[in-house]
């Protein structure tokens, strides 16, 4: 158990009313898909990238806007293609007549929250030149390095059917997302109300206002890595990864960077449940959005399929 601190549990008290009422004012927008948006905050909580994984039209450019107006954040979208280069994204030098310099002129990668959409649709150079900034959070051109200012989201998206002018994403741009989701269809009932609310005169998304600032989401960020993991649960997050590095089934296991990303995102998980310490039902909970999509398993089952049976079969600790 976490060593009693009364700051850090009314801290987490506070910090719990105010990520239920983000996560209703997405959810005006957003119908049916609260768990997905509790995941995606999560992520971000956590310093991480999401991968979302679906057909055109279920959600995806609405849920990144949605977030970053509901936390006050800026947000801006990057449709990849085949023709846009790296310094469309990182931005690039121009040489200014009056001064007789170059200066630096900022690209679209330079906000808080960027949606890339269809990211597999643009060539492997020209993905490459989001690795820096997904890992590190700059950007370097021209040998000078240029610092984006906190936070710095990238939420991206990748139709899963239409592969025709497409890349398939390296193992190197896979690794720098966190998680990797679904939004899926709506019920039935949600998509009613999805029609009553967008069908209006006036987009609700452009009328959607924020909840908590700029700085409180950052505040959110500086929590995560106060809550506590007992010694019993970082060894039960490498028996895990071993586990599956020792599976012949699994061509490519979990680095500890993955490892190192699921305790995170435990920690952000307990947070969001009101505790002040991990456990591992918050392990449980995310192992398979976070390790799925790094991993690479022979046969016929899925990565979420795998990392449940692993979940079975290794003994949870007291």
């Amino acid at each position: 158990m976490a060593p009693a601190d009364p700051q850090r549990a009314a801290d987490v008290a506070r910090f719990c009313t105010e990520f239920q009422q983000v996560v209703e004012n997405i959810g005006l927008v957003i119908k049916g898909k609260e768990d997905v948006v509790r995941k995606v905050l999560i992520a971000m909580m956590a310093r991480g990238h999401v991968l979302l994984l679906d057909v055109p039209g279920t959600g995806k450019t609405m849920l990144a806007r949605s977030i970053a107006a509901s936390i006050a954040c800026a947000f801006k979208r990057i449709q990849f293609t085949p023709d846009l280069l790296p310094m469309d994204i990182t931005g690039t030098n121009i040489f200014n007549l009056r001064s007789k310099a170059f200066e630096f002129q900022p690209g679209p990668i330079f906000t808080n929250i960027l949606l890339a959409d269809e990211i597999n649709r643009a060539t492997p150079k020209t993905q490459s030149a989001l690795l820096e900034v997904m890992a590190e959070g700059q950007v370097t051109v021209d040998g000078r390095t240029h610092s984006l200012p906190p936070p710095f989201v990238v939420l991206a998206t990748m139709n899963p059917l239409d592969h025709q002018g497409t890349y398939v994403l390296p193992a190197a741009q896979l690794d720098r997302f966190t998680m990797q989701l679904t939004m899926g269809f709506p019920s039935p009932e949600a998509e009613l109300d999805l029609l009553d609310i967008h069908l209006g005169e006036r987009s609700v998304v452009q009328s959607l206002r924020s909840v908590i600032d700029h700085d409180s989401f950052l505040a959110w960020q500086a929590m995560v890595p106060r809550i506590f993991i007992a010694e019993q649960v970082k060894r039960y997050l490498i028996v895990l990864a071993n586990h599956m590095r020792g599976d012949s089934r699994v061509l490519a296991p979990p680095s500890p960077r993955a490892v190192l990303m699921l305790a995170r995102v435990a920690q952000a998980h307990a947070l969001v449940q009101g505790r002040d310490f991990v456990s591992p039902v918050d392990v449980a909970a995310m192992a398979a959005d976070v390790l799925a999509h790094r991993l690479v398993v022979s046969g016929d089952q899925t990565g979420h399929a795998y990392v449940d049976d692993v979940l079975n079969s290794v003994a949870v600790p007291a």
